[in-house]
């Protein structure tokens, strides 16, 4: 990618059009080219925070490939800028673009805490563990500033109700206090997202993430708090990091993670023309090549929506790779699996503290 170009700081290139639209919105060169001679900025590359206002915070999750049953997300949008996240394509329900709108556009619900407060004293509400980041990270540079994550971690601890946090952010270890309190019962995991152990992969691929040096460090301080942690290598993308598979997982177990877990790429919706475009900048000696090798994963074609096999992907180097990670498991991490989280204190704290009767 030339770097006098390339907008900096972000894993999107491009803003796609939005399907809901009728109307597009581009940037013609004529338009560059008066801001050049101008000495004016064409394109600001600022993150704009915006306050939304739900009605409810914890949402069910139908997709019988993903192992949770409920979710819940304090943003909307994700200024970590990883260019394959699949969660790009809600933002086009919000009427923004899947590309750099996604990073730069961050939609705050400051009303998450109360919102989880009023599901969890909720008769009708039976315990399952819930899951912080099923879409966006909730330790994205907002949280630093807002909170809110934390203010719903204190709402889980005060009702002893499990959680479930994915993040590859080490500002996690702000509330660490949070976490060990929630250990004493068996109300956490952590499932800690690296996806490479070279910086210039990480750059490249998630531009505003915590670097591959702090996840580890991170890991390693959660699990000697034995807080479990698993290490989602998540996701794969051939002739990318797919190369990497033991040696990530040798680190995590190094570092204390107790299991893996790992999806293959899929470009699914609007991500496929995103991550096409980033990889023809980026890498351009091997962009043909990674794109057929996801494609061969997928039947030929960028996504599989099929259930059962998204996931997973189908073909000969699908095979490969989940046969590596079967690999690593026997090898790193045999009679090591993250614990059950605690059901059975809930109900006893619905009201925020102990029922003696």
């Amino acid at each position: 990618m030339n770097p006098k170009t390339a907008i900096k700081g972000r894993g999107a290139q491009v803003n796609v059009h939005n399907r809901f639209f009728e109307l597009s919105h581009e940037m013609r060169d004529d338009f560059l080219e008066f801001c050049r001679k101008e000495g004016e900025i064409s394109d600001k590359n600022k993150t704009q925070y915006l306050e939304v206002f739900p009605k409810t915070i914890v949402n069910k999750v139908e997709s019988p490939d993903i192992g949770m049953m409920y979710s819940m997300n304090s943003y909307q949008g994700c200024e970590h800028g990883c260019i394959y996240c699949y969660a790009r394509n809600s933002h086009e329900y919000w009427g923004y673009s899947a590309g750099l709108d996604f990073e730069r556009r961050i939609m705050v619900k400051k009303d998450a805490p109360k919102l989880l407060e009023a599901q969890l004293k909720k008769k009708s509400w039976k315990t399952h563990p819930i899951v912080m980041s099923g879409n966006t990270d909730c330790y994205q540079p907002a949280e630093k500033q807002f909170e809110i994550t934390r203010q719903c971690l204190e709402v889980f601890l005060k009702y002893k109700h499990p959680v479930a946090i994915i993040t590859k952010n080490a500002l996690i270890l702000r509330d660490l206090d949070l976490l060990k309190a929630l250990t004493k019962d068996s109300l956490i995991g952590v499932n800690m997202s690296i996806t490479s152990l070279s910086e210039n992969t990480r750059r490249i691929l998630e531009p505003r993430t915590t670097t591959i040096k702090k996840r580890l460090e991170t890991v390693k301080i959660l699990s000697e708090n034995r807080i479990p942690v698993n290490v989602m290598l998540a996701p794969i993308i051939p002739s990318i990091n797919s190369h990497e598979i033991l040696p990530l997982a040798k680190a995590a177990e190094e570092h204390g993670a107790l299991s893996i877990a790992h999806t293959i790429v899929r470009l699914n919706g609007a991500i496929g023309e995103i991550f096409k475009d980033w990889i023809h900048k980026t890498l351009p000696d091997r962009a043909e090549k990674v794109l057929h090798q996801i494609e061969s994963c997928h039947g030929g074609r960028l996504n599989d929506s099929r259930y059962g096999t998204r996931m997973r992907g189908e073909g000969k180097i699908a095979e490969q790779i989940n046969n590596l990670v079967k690999l690593a498991r026997l090898k790193y991490f045999k009679n090591k699996a993250m614990p059950k989280l605690n059901l059975s204190l809930h109900e006893q704290y619905k009201d925020g503290q102990l029922r003696l009767f």
